[in-house]
């Protein structure tokens, strides 16, 4: 895969809503930090992360994230964990999830043979 000219990172994509104040988003992207990996193959102006919280700190409170990530389909995942932080936590890593998934759907099947490797049948193989 070739460099991508202006990579997505956290930082520039990450915007907050409802729920949260411009104070919180250092914290939160903090947080998603280890997303930077995963966004570093598309490009910074086609990717946007919203997260927002609807009755926050209160019992039922619900986290979303919205995420439009190299200008594919958007992906939505929600957390209604108790906690702000776990919730937060929990979109994140849920994102992190379809991202691989999405990944794995997208390779082409000619290449998926390349990321296994072949398991010797006998020890003389080894030798």
């Amino acid at each position: 895969m070739s460099a991508v000219a202006n990579p997505a990172t956290v930082q520039e994509c990450l915007r907050v809503g409802a729920g949260f104040s411009q104070g919180d988003l250092n914290w939160i992207a903090e947080l998603f930090s280890p997303l930077d990996a995963r966004l570093s193959g598309f490009h910074a102006d086609t990717t946007a992360l919203y997260i927002s919280v609807k009755n926050r700190e209160a019992a039922g409170q619900k986290v979303t994230l919205e995420s439009t990530i190299g200008g594919r389909e958007k992906i939505v995942t929600t957390s209604s964990e108790d906690d702000l932080h776990a919730a937060i936590m929990d979109v994140r890593d849920d994102l992190r999830r379809r991202l691989n998934d999405s990944r794995t759907k997208h390779e082409p099947r000619h290449n998926r043979h390349l990321r296994e490797v072949p398991q010797p049948e006998s020890v003389e193989e080894l030798a």
